[in-house]
């Protein structure tokens, strides 16, 4: 079973601070021209222009990357896991799980003006389990052991299905209070839920009624990794 890890060229596109520092630079840049209603795509080309930023780097930097109207309306709807008393969650399963495999793995990992993390891995239609896919399932399980969890993932992604019964084995092992569903637009479940959101993916976070960062609590609390590039 392989890792989720790093590509082999991370290492020179995000590891040096001056690399880093740049980021930092790009990451003001592309707040400025989103807070002054830029589209995405024409932010992204200045700034990639700008920098000199290849594909990867600019993916990295769109992820990090808000208007000052989102962050700070992310942040009016965010939740705090101490505040919370047997609430219910419903989880953007590939999402976070990818996340915190990458975490695991010692992946870069790009801390966004949200506070969001974000990786570069995508699923691209397959979802396939790597070694960290069960601790990744156990830190969230019993992180969240007095709370009801709703994990969602996309029906039509290859694996879920095995996904699915994964968790499910897991949840009755622990006797968590799981329910898992395959839907053809989770996204959408997420924003419109009336439950706590768990996503980093930043069109749900811009619709949320409120939202929990998980992961940040699991990266910052439970996974050492040095390879995370902060946006501040």
């Amino acid at each position: 079973m392989r890792n989720r890890g790093k590509n082999s060229n991370d290492d020179t596109l995000f590891g040096s601070k001056t690399l880093q520092l740049k980021f930092k630079e790009a990451l003001e840049d592309m707040r400025y021209l989103l807070s002054r209603g830029y589209g995405e795509k024409s932010a992204l080309q200045l700034v990639g222009n700008r920098y000199r930023f290849n594909l990867r780097q600019q993916q990295a930097i769109l992820g990090m990357s808000a208007s000052q109207q989102q962050i700070e309306l992310r942040q009016s709807h965010e939740v705090y896991l101490n505040q919370m008393h047997c609430e219910t969650f419903i989880i953007d399963g590939f999402n976070l799980l990818i996340v915190l495999e990458s975490a695991l793995s010692g992946a870069y990992l790009f801390k966004g003006l949200d506070g969001a993390y974000r990786d570069l891995s995508s699923v691209h239609g397959t979802y396939k389990r790597v070694k960290q896919t069960e601790t990744a399932i156990h830190l969230v399980g019993d992180t969240l052991k007095h709370h009801k969890v709703i994990w969602v993932f996309d029906q039509p992604v290859s694996n879920s299905g095995r996904l699915k019964t994964l968790l499910g084995e897991i949840a009755k092992q622990k006797a968590y209070n799981w329910d898992i569903i395959l839907d053809y637009n989770p996204d959408k479940m997420l924003a419109q839920s009336k439950h706590i959101a768990i996503s980093s993916d930043a069109w749900i976070l811009d619709r949320a009624k409120r939202w929990l960062n998980l992961a940040a609590v699991l990266i910052n609390q439970h996974i050492q990794n040095h390879n995370i590039i902060q946006s501040q």
